[in-house]
């Protein structure tokens, strides 16, 4: 019995098609989907059908083998090819296009430049333009990564000041989160930790120091998290 074989041609004119995986019991799963749409599917929006280019199951793409029922109901329960499609795109890796890497590195370079420029200032409490920015970055090779913007925002904030006066501002708050929210926020917190105390009662008492541009953003979810149900106070920052 011949295998089909699937011939998956690439053009700028059709949106990036690209493969998916998967290994579940020493076996390897792969589809052909959408890029675009696919991520989507991965976090939670998109159509399966839609980001599913070929409604089959291979164990070699490239080589036109199809995986067969029995592995697939061994390792999935189901052979139903939409099925499988999710759960190797949300529980799976898909692969990106050199192009989409590009942009993600550049739009994750844009977000850290513009959360600078939100809360840093020079040394008389000016902000920095995006140009001298970009300009100071190229002299300390700072190497941007996947890590979320804010994160990378400080460890770039301390690479530049080897080349110029750049402080962040920051708002000093004290947080009483109630016990049964601390498990959920805790992870929100530790980025901006300065101390913790926890409360006879089981609540978290906690003293943050928030870059000031991002403090409503961070309140706001904080406040999805709760509920609303903790109570704040602005604190002085320290001299």
């Amino acid at each position: 019995m011949h295998n089909n074989l699937y011939i998956i041609f690439s053009s700028p004119f059709f949106m990036a098609k690209v493969l998916a995986r998967i290994k579940l019991k020493n076996k390897n799963f792969e589809i052909h989907v959408d890029l675009d749409e696919a991520l989507k599917v991965k976090s939670g929006k998109g159509d399966i059908m839609s980001a599913l280019d070929i409604p089959k199951i291979f164990s070699d793409l490239k080589k036109g083998q199809s995986s067969s029922d029995s592995d697939l109901k061994d390792c999935f329960g189901t052979s139903d090819a939409y099925e499988i499609a999710k759960i190797i795109i949300t529980k799976g890796e898909v692969q990106k296009t050199q192009e989409f890497r590009e942009e993600e590195r550049e739009a994750k370079i844009k977000q850290v430049l513009q959360l600078i420029i939100r809360n840093a200032v020079d040394q008389f409490n000016h902000p920095y333009t995006e140009d001298r920015l970009k300009r100071a970055i190229h002299e300390v090779h700072f190497n941007f990564d996947n890590r979320p913007a804010d994160q990378q925002m400080t460890d770039l904030v301390e690479a530049l000041k080897k080349v110029i006066p750049i402080k962040i501002e920051v708002k000093r708050i004290k947080l009483v989160i109630p016990a049964q929210y601390t498990g959920g926020v805790y992870a929100l917190l530790k980025d901006y930790k300065e101390s913790e105390d926890w409360l006879a009662n089981g609540s978290l008492q906690a003293i943050l120091n928030i870059p000031a541009g991002m403090q409503i953003e961070f309140y706001d979810k904080l406040n999805k998290l709760t509920h609303g149900a903790i109570h704040s106070e602005d604190l002085p920052n320290k001299s």
